[in-house]
């Protein structure tokens, strides 16, 4: 075994359904191709079936309100490109994903870190920074937090909409992790969408961490005007989504029980790596603490009192990758803190974590 990746949480493809609907795409292409091929707000077809899984969570959505994009990460350029001016600030969780930090960044925005704290979202400190430093943007992933794994309450989701809404916030929500409860029938949360009449609340949602981090495709679902206007603007960015992958996409939704098939291999598969990455670590490193996440596939672990860049450089020397945070005014707060993947086999995340443990100069 060599050199383990601990960085990345995506999960290999879902099998066989993913190669059907490759091969069914292929048999639909040919429909499309006597055209040019760009279409910026995305098949209308695809953009239909994204719409009705939003209604069947109970939001009501239209196709005109789904623009597609190539992936999360697109979806987040393309808003943060529209939404803000330089020097605007951008609330954004702390600790939250760094890509997304960077995203605000590129834009020449400027993270507000708000507190994320171990029994969920700090409501108040949200409540006084929204209101007093004005942000353009507030971001919030609900659904199973990256890095920390904690699925946003009710009556948090409820606050932060309301608070959105009253301070004139666009409350930009990461939807992309929300397939990925590893709770066996655990009701599913309310989208914030649910309790946004007004338009406050502009969704993200992706297929790379519910299907296959090499499928990029991803949406956005805004208000009609907000959708016109991001897809006659995108060619900044890029100019439209790839037609087959949507086609591929579109096969596995257009079957609402094959999809459901589909997740639920996907949610087993995650929870029994989880489960052998938990018992490795509790075997392994008794010295690190960390709550065990009821979804998504990472796991936010405390490494006792050794800084979490001192662990990713042994790490690196015994082959073993890690994500090393950025040393930024976002993640200072967490430098004891290592977010631990869960995407690879159990028996290759056992090995990872014996490696760690191992090391001559690694934790005892």
């Amino acid at each position: 075994m060599g050199v383990i990746d601990l960085v990345t949480a995506s999960l290999p493809a879902p099998e066989p359904w993913l190669s059907g609907a490759v091969d069914a795409a292929g048999r639909e292409l040919a429909r499309y191709a006597r055209g040019h091929g760009c279409f910026p707000a995305g098949l209308r077809e695809l953009r239909a079936a994204v719409a009705e899984r939003y209604t069947r969570r109970g939001v009501p959505t239209d196709p005109e309100q789904i623009l597609v994009t190539s992936g999360a990460t697109g979806a987040f350029a393309l808003l943060l490109r529209e939404l803000t001016e330089p020097h605007d600030r951008v609330a954004v969780e702390s600790p939250g994903h760094p890509n997304l930090v960077r995203a605000v960044e590129a834009a020449g925005a400027r993270p507000l870190p708000l507190a994320v704290r171990d029994d969920g979202w700090d409501v108040p400190a949200w409540t006084r920074a929204l209101r007093s430093a004005a942000p353009r943007l507030a971001c919030l992933t609900p659904d199973h937090q990256q890095p920390t794994g904690l699925l946003m309450s009710e009556d948090q989701r409820r606050a932060l909409v309301d608070l959105a809404a009253s301070t004139g916030v666009t409350l930009l929500v990461d939807e992309t992790l929300a397939e990925l409860s590893l709770t066996p029938d655990a009701p599913a949360p309310t989208p914030p969408a649910a309790l946004d009449p007004g338009g406050t609340v502009v969704s993200v949602g992706s297929m790379a961490k519910t299907l296959w981090s090499g499928l990029r495709v991803g949406w956005i679902r805004a208000t009609p005007q907000l959708v016109r206007t991001l897809a006659a603007r995108r060619t900044g960015v890029d100019l439209a989504p790839p037609v087959l992958e949507q086609l591929v996409v579109l096969q596995l939704l257009a079957r609402p029980q094959a999809f459901a098939d589909v997740v639920d291999a996907q949610r087993e598969r995650a929870r029994t790596r989880r489960d052998a990455l938990v018992t490795a670590l509790r075997d392994e490193l008794p010295g690190w603490s960390f709550r065990v996440p009821d979804g998504g596939l990472a796991l936010w672990a405390r490494t006792g009192d050794r800084p979490a860049r001192e662990i990713t450089a042994l790490a690196e020397r015994a082959g073993v990758r890690l994500a090393a945070r950025p040393a930024s005014g976002t993640d200072r707060p967490h430098q004891h803190f290592l977010r631990l993947p869960f995407a690879q086999p159990p028996e290759v995340l056992a090995e990872a974590v014996r490696r760690i443990a191992r090391h001559p100069k690694g934790p005892a």
